[in-house]
């Protein structure tokens, strides 16, 4: 099944449309599900302090009154340090984020892995197993401020 294609923008920490010959692009939808899944602001929980100690718990407006929201709360680790808490934190949220591809079935298993490269870096290894036993890798690193 094809998708528009979302495109990680590594300079600027955003994603967005690829376009080829002036029109948007197709490609591999499982990808553009896992950087929604995992860029996009979730509704943090009640127990949850936003990084600037405010009252703003973001999400979208279109997960009220639904099961499970969209996105991630990795944007809570935005002004963390980088440690090894931090870290373990960050595979929680994203095993948190991409649970559903397990539960709709869209993938027979999800895997996430992180590890601190250096004083500032995180590396994220994301690995989908479709139900015919294929593997898919996706890595994601953040420099760390």
């Amino acid at each position: 099944m094809s998708d528009i294609t979302t495109t990680w923008i590594v300079e600027s920490g955003t994603g967005d449309w690829s376009i080829t010959g002036g029109a948007l692009s197709s490609g591999d939808d499982l990808a553009t599900a896992v950087l929604i899944s995992l860029f996009t602001d979730r509704q943090a929980d009640p127990a949850d302090v936003p990084p600037d100690g405010g009252g703003d718990l973001r999400g979208w407006w279109g997960d009220q009154d639904e099961d499970v929201p969209i996105g991630s709360r990795l944007w809570l680790l935005d002004r963390s340090r980088l440690t090894l808490e931090v870290a373990n934190t960050a595979r929680i949220y994203m095993d948190e984020a991409l649970k559903w591809l397990v539960d709709d079935e869209v993938a027979a298993s999800v895997q996430v892995v992180t590890a601190i490269a250096g004083q500032s870096q995180l590396n994220s290894i994301v690995t989908i197993t479709r139900s015919d036993g294929t593997l898919i890798p996706l890595k994601f690193n953040w420099a760390w401020r």
